[in-house]
């Protein structure tokens, strides 16, 4: 599913596009995602300028004067410019024509993406108990040693709860794991301010490599112009079981945690 990097782009793309465009008209096609789009989402926006694009965790905001489109991408939805009147498909649920002629498309084959209204958003209960951005001053290792003193959680799973630290899915987890050489199935009580510092540091790498090469394409996700993200060709770990490891050439191991594909190699990571 789009992580972190692949909402970031998809923010970056539709963001000049947006911002200071009134919404003449909202089309729901279909508005069972994984909660019902409000039906009052019309009366809501059209008529609102949107003022900026932000996002927080996985989610996008389409912040207007007077309240919030809170977005969620799911596993396989995609945020497209349309710029060509280009006729809806199968799966284009939703669509916000704007006063510039542009339209912003919201495809979603499996429906598990969202549309929500909130004012204020922070205060929504999907945004207001999420942990800090790995990409703010206010994420550090010192942070994660504090939250992970006496948890007997593995530490991938301790990273990836996002009232700990939002964004950092199961891809990056896998690399930012191995940069920091630490084993994924470790007590995240047993690992020392070091190791923290070190693991923090790997995932604003990992996160701002991967946001500059436009995410990880796997399966469904395209950008918001349609084009795929390249930070796969980049990846240490993730999706290479069996290859050597990039530092020590022992072969990479695979094991299932949470029901997730977790990489590692067995001599660098302790």
């Amino acid at each position: 599913m789009p992580e972190l990097p692949e909402v970031e782009t998809t923010r970056r793309g539709i963001a000049p596009h947006c911002e200071g465009q009134t919404i003449d008209k909202i089309k729901v096609r279909n508005g069972s995602l994984r909660w019902p789009v409000p039906e009052n989402i019309a009366e809501q926006m059209e008529g609102q300028m949107i003022r900026t694009v932000d996002r927080r965790a996985k989610y996008l905001f389409l912040n207007l004067d007077h309240g919030t489109a809170i977005i969620h991408l799911g596993m396989s939805g995609s945020l497209r410019i349309i710029t060509d009147n280009a006729p809806a498909q199968k799966h284009d649920h939703i669509d916000l024509v704007l006063s510039s002629g542009v339209t912003l498309r919201f495809n979603d084959p499996r429906r598990f993406g969202c549309w929500l209204w909130a004012d204020p958003a922070a205060a929504h209960p999907l945004i207001a108990s999420l942990g800090p951005e790995p990409l703010s001053p206010e994420f550090n290792g010192r942070m994660l040693f504090q939250l992970s003193r006496s948890k007997n959680t593995p530490v991938k799973a301790f990273i990836m709860d996002s009232h700990v630290v939002v964004g950092v899915g199961n891809i990056y987890a896998n690399e930012a794991l191995f940069k920091a050489g630490i084993h994924p199935r470790r007590k995240a009580g047993r690992i020392s301010l070091d190791r923290y510092q070190r693991l923090a540091e790997a995932i604003r790498e990992i996160l701002g490599a991967a946001i500059l090469m436009g995410g990880t394409t796997l399966r469904d996700f395209v950008n918001s112009d349609g084009k795929p993200g390249y930070f796969a060709q980049s990846l240490l770990v993730y999706g290479r079981t069996g290859e050597p490891c990039p530092e020590c050439e022992t072969p990479l191991k695979e094991i299932r945690m949470s029901g997730r594909s977790t990489v590692y190699c067995t001599r660098c990571q302790r």
